[in-house]
């Protein structure tokens, strides 16, 4: 079956504005029951400081989501949190991570009143890298706060609102190693972003619908919906656009700091050169001093000399005029 690449942003915005599919693509990798799932209004797409043409370098590194969830707990009580979703090519721009997820930290619509007042709700961040962090053999990652009793070195298990409006879970979507790994539900799910099943054209991938369990079937059809769609191929073409763009640019920008590293590196040669030829004019210097000194030295020995043979001379001229 022909989908379209959800490794493209266009492709997963696509993907993830079926509310259906985002519960879905949630559900598993939270591994908790989203009963409801809703964009929150201020949901961000890309940052577009500039573009292509404007002069300015274009800020699209990083994708970014953001919803509001309604949790179904085992005991079949609800509670809302926040669902902060990223998507980035590269891991490296962690100071973007972090100031994406500060402001829902600080965002005091991300709260719920209740009878007992006002709480901070907690937030699960969610992050789909298309590139490994260094950690080869686990194509998604869960990061969550441990509570323990440092006395005993017990895990607390008792919830706290206190704890959980401070702290967050977070899961990590390594995509570069879901090759061939589909050793859960979970990766066989995310198995629809492995770019080992990229076709000649990169927009399109070639998947066995059949590999998919059936509850999973909602986001295949959406894909095989996105690929057919002109819109999402012309956006996917732009976006390819964009990307050699910045890798462009961001060779442009590689030389030029090389060239500056070289011109830095020339220049302290050459201040070390100066230097070099300075102590050895210094050297130099001390030498024709010291030789100067000798030269002295041996002078006022040769008067010293000189003045002992007159002092010898005297004492023998007195020597005889005594006789």
């Amino acid at each position: 079956m022909i989908i379209a690449n959800p490794i493209y942003d266009t492709v997963f915005k696509y993907m993830m504005e079926d509310n259906t599919v985002a519960k879905l693509l949630v559900s598993s990798i939270i591994g908790e029951e989203v009963d409801s799932l809703e964009p929150k209004p201020q949901e961000h797409t890309r940052e577009k400081d500039g573009g292509i043409n404007s002069g300015e370098i274009p800020n699209l590194t990083v994708y970014r989501l953001d919803f509001s969830a309604k949790i179904k707990l085992s005991d079949g009580q609800y509670r809302v949190i926040v669902i902060e979703m990223q998507k980035a090519e590269l891991p490296t721009d962690i100071m973007r991570f972090r100031r994406y997820l500060g402001e829902q930290y600080t965002d005091s619509a991300n709260s719920v009143t209740g009878e007992e007042g006002t709480d901070a709700m907690q937030i699960y961040a969610i992050y789909f890298l298309g590139r490994e962090l260094g950690i080869y053999d686990a194509p998604v990652l869960s990061v969550s706060p441990e509570v323990r009793d440092v006395s005993t070195g017990e895990t607390v298990n008792r919830e706290s609102k206190f704890i959980e409006g401070l702290n967050h879970k977070s899961w990590i979507v390594q995509i570069s190693c879901l090759k061939e790994r589909r050793r859960n539900e979970l990766e066989r799910l995310l198995s629809v972003f492995d770019q080992s099943n990229r076709t000649s054209d990169i927009h399109i991938m070639n998947i066995r619908e059949e590999d998919y369990p059936e509850k999973f079937r909602p986001v295949i059809r959406r894909l095989k919906g996105a690929a057919s769609d002109s819109s999402v191929k012309k956006a996917m073409r732009e976006e390819d656009e964009i990307l050699k763009y910045l890798r462009n640019y961001a060779r442009i920008e590689a030389a030029k700091a090389l060239k500056e590293k070289d011109k830095t590196i020339e220049e302290k040669d050459k201040t070390i050169e100066e230097k070099d030829k300075t102590i050895e004019e210094n050297k130099k210097s001390l030498a024709e001093k010291d030789q100067s000194l000798a030269e002295k030295d041996q002078s006022l020995a040769e008067k010293d000399q000189s003045l002992a043979e007159k002092d010898r001379e005297i004492e023998e001229l007195k020597r005889q005029l005594g006789k």
